[in-house]
């Protein structure tokens, strides 16, 4: 984003001049432009954070129109979703808003984020769960989800510290690092996955270009059907599994 459009973001939203300018001045020191005006415009629609919470990326819509066709696929009654990792809700409202759901639930590990995501959902008829993975979802959903979506995170530890100083020093850090190849949360992902699908429910997660193939062969090993889609112009691909049968646990 250019500096004028920032510059009239900020003007827009502060209460007056003194407010304007602290928050000029925080901007200039680095706090992402997202926790100052209280939210991001993700998939079209407008979507509520704050300081201390990861701020949803505009690649990610990729992973959201994935979902979607995923949702609209779904043959004989309406789906139910699962957003896993949910932050502040954004990929979970963005599939609400454009595919009709029987039930949409969410879950995160960190409060903060779940004050947002509450937020967020609560105006679609989604249901926020406190708690890691799917320890956090109710039981009643083993084996019934048709879509579920993963923005774990991603990013080795060895290159959290090459991120921007807004998400490096601004947004909760296990947000942002995956451990040593960066896909270790969706190693565990995988594991539950086929428990909590229903029968060809797919689960979708967000990866860089290179972590792909290994994240398949993880999903593969699993018992789902991997897939993976041509990269993104930065490189972003969402990676499928399917659940071709009945869930062995």
């Amino acid at each position: 984003m250019f500096a004028e459009d920032e510059a009239r973001l900020l003007a827009g939203a502060a209460a007056g001049p003194a407010e304007l300018a602290a928050w000029t001045a925080r901007r200039v020191a680095g706090e992402p432009l997202e926790h100052l005006v209280g939210a991001v415009v993700f998939c079209g629609l407008r979507v509520a954070v704050g300081p201390g919470v990861f701020v949803p990326r505009q690649r990610t819509a990729a992973l959201v129109a994935r979902a979607v066709a995923a949702a609209r696929a779904v043959r004989g009654h309406r789906p139910v979703a699962v957003d896993l990792c949910c932050g502040c809700g954004a990929v979970g409202l963005a599939l609400a808003s454009a595919a009709d759901l029987a039930e949409l639930h969410a879950a995160d590990v960190d409060p903060a984020a779940l004050h947002w995501a509450r937020h967020n959902l609560g105006p679609v008829g989604g249901t926020v769960h406190g708690g890691d993975l799917y320890d956090a979802l109710p039981r009643r959903l083993r084996g019934r989800v048709d879509v579920l979506v993963a923005n774990a995170p991603y990013v080795p530890t060895a290159a959290v510290g090459l991120l921007p100083p807004e998400a490096r020093l601004h947004e909760p850090h296990k947000a942002l690092d995956g451990g040593g190849d960066g896909l270790d949360v969706h190693r565990r992902i995988a594991a539950g996955a086929p428990d909590w699908l229903a029968p060809g429910g797919v689960l979708l997660v967000e990866v860089g270009e290179d972590q792909a193939p290994v994240l398949a062969g993880v999903l593969a090993r699993a018992g789902l059907q991997a897939g993976t889609t041509p990269p993104e112009e930065d490189g972003t691909t969402v990676v499928t599994g399917v659940l071709t049968g009945h869930p062995s646990g």
